[in-house]
């Protein structure tokens, strides 16, 4: 006989099943809501108690009569993802079919979201450590445009888990976290700040991040338009880097100058990877800059300057040595001029220098008006105080 059942005489259905080998365990039987009989294993006798038994047998019991099969929630438990699974079997497939950015997500997924929350099962997540995730993030001194990005993207996957109906997914754990509210500043460096970074960015260790740092000082490019860049989109003659999909959708053109097509003339070209600044471990583009960034800040004595703030101090160099926002747009890669507006920072010697060029063609219309005694058609009569 390979085993007997020992039903017990105090609980109906509760039984000890014995097997040849020796080894024992607690089930319970009971009648689910369509007739049959079923039998839930309630644990092996050498760990359970026979009285912590009779009372995990009474639960499913309980459950039992009143419409919820235990051994249904028990397989419907065995069906539900973690974090990580759900992000690799359903969410990255899902966006990549529509979403250019994707990439960022993966990173900010990568980087930051599932070394944490991804070995969780998705119905055992809760808003506390998600809080929890952001507040440290916020303590490290990412951008709030990060912090909120990581909310943002556990909103965007719990609500496709839900009209998916992941098991396990009934409610969305971001729901009473509030975005912070983005701050807009306007940052940019000064010159003597560019010579600090510039030497900093030239001592750093790791050169493929430096170079690549550089190249967003030097050219007012995005990130990705950086770390992505391939030796197939550098156009030598015509000194430009093309951009096949930009932010707006469409393909742009990177303007050169003389020191980034030195710098990267300077670059060796690796066989292995077909991208100008890949990864040294990878091969690939850089997930991130964030650390090496972090370090070239630090030693330069900005730590409060941005990755993004060398765009805006590109366009801030160009504007304050009189190039036009039409131009500056171009450059930028900016749809619309309005966009272009918010990296026009003006020095004060600029606007200085613009109110004196006002004031000398003002003062040239007075001097020649000044042997006659007549008022010039341009002046403006003075009203009395009283005047409306």
């Amino acid at each position: 006989m390979k085993k007997i059942d020992f039903f017990d005489t105090e609980q109906r259905g509760f039984m000890l099943e014995v097997r040849r080998s020796g080894g024992k365990t607690y089930y319970q039987r009971y009648t689910d809501e369509r007739g049959r009989e079923r039998q839930f294993k309630i644990g092996p006798a050498d760990v359970l108690s026979l009285s912590a038994a009779r009372r995990k047998a009474r639960t499913t019991a309980a459950e039992a009569l009143v419409g919820a099969d235990p051994q249904d929630r028990r397989a419907e438990l065995r069906t539900v993802p973690t974090l990580a699974e759900l992000v690799r079997d359903r969410y990255l497939p899902h966006v990549k079919s529509y979403k250019r950015s994707w990439c960022t997500d993966e990173t900010v997924l990568r980087v930051h979201i599932l070394p944490v929350l991804g070995s969780q099962y998705v119905d055992l997540i809760r808003a506390e450590p998600i809080a929890a995730l952001v507040e440290r993030m916020r303590e490290k001194g990412y951008a709030t445009g990060t912090t909120n990005r990581v909310v943002i993207i556990l909103r965007h996957i719990f609500n496709l888990a839900r009209k998916w109906r992941v098991p396990g997914v009934t409610e969305n754990p971001t729901a009473g976290i509030n975005l912070a509210p983005d701050v807009n500043r306007e940052r940019f460096l000064s010159l003597d700040e560019a010579q600090r970074l510039i030497a900093s960015i030239e001592q750093d260790e790791n050169q493929v991040a430096a170079k690549a740092i550089m190249l967003l000082l030097l050219t007012g490019a995005r990130r990705n338009e950086i770390t992505h860049a391939r030796w197939e989109y550098l156009d030598w003659e015509k000194r430009t880097l093309l951009v096949p999909v930009s932010k707006s959708g469409k393909p742009r053109s990177i303007a050169l100058n003389a020191t980034a097509m030195e710098m990267l003339r300077s670059i060796s070209r690796d066989s292995r990877s077909p991208y100008i600044l890949p990864s040294p471990v990878t091969d690939q583009p850089s997930p991130s800059l964030f650390f090496p960034w972090q370090r070239i800040r630090a030693r330069a004595g900005l730590p409060d300057l941005r990755l993004h703030d060398l765009r805006h101090s590109f366009a801030s160099f160009l504007v304050n040595k009189g190039v036009s926002l039409y131009v500056v747009q171009g450059l930028l890669g900016h749809a619309n001029t309005r966009y272009t507006q918010r990296y026009a920072h003006l020095t004060p010697d600029t606007l200085r220098e613009a109110a004196e060029t006002v004031g000398t063609v003002i003062a040239g219309v007075g001097r020649s008006h000044a042997g006659n005694g007549a008022m010039p058609e341009t002046a403006v009569p003075v009203h009395s105080s009283n005047s409306a």
